[in-house]
């Protein structure tokens, strides 16, 4: 009698997940957020001694603790999230748009020049409506240009979006260069501080809330849009079939250099936007720093979310409130910034790989040994 080895199967299979209910995946990424806080508060005990409760608290007091701070968090959480809407169609497409950052720049070079130009000359309603115009079609250039090559000559889009950055760097440094106020500041300064010509108008009497009011709105309403824009529409059907195979869409009679061109324009516009929203309605100047590195924090807002426009008004928020959270903490109980940035990134480690949880599924190989038949 003779016998056949079998050969051994791995220990552990990776399989890919399908059909995994939608409650069951929130169900593991809550989860993950547990698991992550109290993997934090271990740590806060071992290096500090601290109560992690009461850390926790003060997380909770400096992003939520005062009417004005609260609504700084929603202010910030809105500028995410609109960087986040502005890359979602891209990447949903699988074309890596990382150049938001110097879109977001070069938006609010654009707001800037109509507030220092035409802020004091033309009413304020012309003002704003010539800042979204100007700022939305100069991050849509500056997104289109990546675009064209990547059509034309089949360039890495990664690459040169990125590269974009720091082009659109050194052009807002050559315009603050050029508007500083006072001369030999090497800042622009507060523009129009006296008259407010071009600012984004307050609503509301209650001063702790009025300033950040409308660019929340502002973000709301996109929000709503590419919602439906991405879910309803046939051009955000197109999008998901080029994400899905180019050679598929093309099959379907789709214009693939076309849907990419037109959704690289609406990519960079928003981000653009989000430009116009941060000169005109929250820092009233222009620097180098104006992106403040939300181009990348903002392609993890899409990932988590999936691209739901929704899901990332809640995953921005988780995000804004670890780092003003973070930062209180490092305030409150000498934490240095490492140790708090520590802590921002464990969370961030486990919503991160909750999500290869949600995806996938581990096997681990039986003990029981099965031979094959006699020969």
């Amino acid at each position: 009698m003779s016998h056949y080895g079998s050969t051994k199967e791995p220990l552990i299979r990776i399989v890919k997940r399908d059909g995994l209910k939608s409650w069951i995946g929130w169900l593991i990424r809550a989860g993950a957020i547990l698991a992550a806080l109290l993997i934090c508060a271990l740590f806060v005990f071992t290096i500090t001694k601290l109560n992690p409760l009461e850390v926790y608290e003060s997380m909770t007091k400096g992003a939520f603790g005062t009417t004005r701070r609260m609504w700084i968090t929603f202010q910030d959480t809105a500028l995410l999230l609109c960087v986040a809407l502005g890359l979602a169609p891209a990447f949903k497409m699988k074309f890596w748009n990382i150049g938001a950052e110097g879109q977001i720049l070069v938006g609010g070079i654009s707001t800037a020049a109509c507030m220092i130009y035409l802020g004091d000359v033309l009413p304020l309603w012309l003002t704003i409506i010539i800042m979204v115009v100007a700022s939305s079609l100069s991050g849509a250039l500056w997104g289109l240009i990546p675009a064209l090559f990547k059509s034309k000559w089949g360039t890495n889009e990664t690459l040169f979006t990125l590269m974009m950055n720091y082009i659109a760097i050194q052009l807002t440094a050559f315009f603050v260069a050029l508007w500083e106020n006072p001369v030999g500041s090497n800042t622009v300064g507060v523009i129009n501080l006296r008259t407010r010509g071009g600012w984004l108008p307050e609503i509301g009497s209650n001063r702790m809330v009025s300033p950040y009011v409308l660019p929340v709105l502002i973000v709301l309403g996109l929000t709503v849009f590419m919602f439906f824009y991405l879910r309803n529409s046939k051009q955000g059907y197109e999008i998901s079939i080029v994400g899905d195979s180019e050679n598929t869409a093309r099959y379907a009679g789709m214009n693939v250099k076309k849907i990419v061109l037109r959704t690289m324009l609406l990519s960079g516009g928003i981000c653009g936007l989000a430009g116009f929203i941060n000169v005109a309605g929250v820092g009233h100047t222009i620097s180098t720093n104006v992106a403040g590195g939300r181009g990348f924090t903002a392609i993890i807002v899409a990932w988590l979310a999936k691209f739901n426009s929704f899901v990332m008004i809640f995953v921005s928020l988780l995000l804004i409130f670890l780092e003003k959270g973070a930062s209180q903490i490092a305030s409150d109980y000498g934490l240095n910034n490492e140790a708090s940035e520590i802590m921002k990134g464990i969370i961030l480690f486990f919503v991160l790989g909750s999500e290869f949880f949600i995806n996938y599924r581990v096997i681990f190989r039986k003990n029981k040994k099965e031979e094959e038949p006699n020969a």
